[in-house]
C-alpha cells in the first residue's frame, strides 16, 4: 500500500514539474472569476448568430437557382 502512496506522490511531482518548466499557465489557486470576460462573450456570440441566420441561408439559396 505504501508503495501506491510513494508511486503517486512522485508522478504528481513530475506531472507538476513538466507542467512548469513547459510554460504552461499552471494556476493552483482555485476557481477565478473573471469579470472581464463575461463582458467580452456576449459580443463574440451576437457577431455569430449575426452571421448564422446568412451561412445557413446561402445553400438554400443556391440550390434554389
Amino acid at each position: 500500500m505504501w508503495k501506491l502512496v510513494v508511486g503517486f506522490v512522485l508522478f504528481a511531482a513530475l506531472a507538476l514539474f513538466i507542467l512548469m518548466k513547459s510554460g504552461g499557465d499552471i494556476d493552483m489557486s482555485g476557481e477565478k472569476h473573471d469579470v472581464g470576460a463575461s463582458h467580452a462573450e456576449p459580443a463574440a456570440s451576437a457577431v455569430l448568430a449575426a452571421s448564422a441566420p446568412a451561412a445557413a441561408s446561402a445553400p438554400a439559396s443556391a440550390a434554389s437557382q
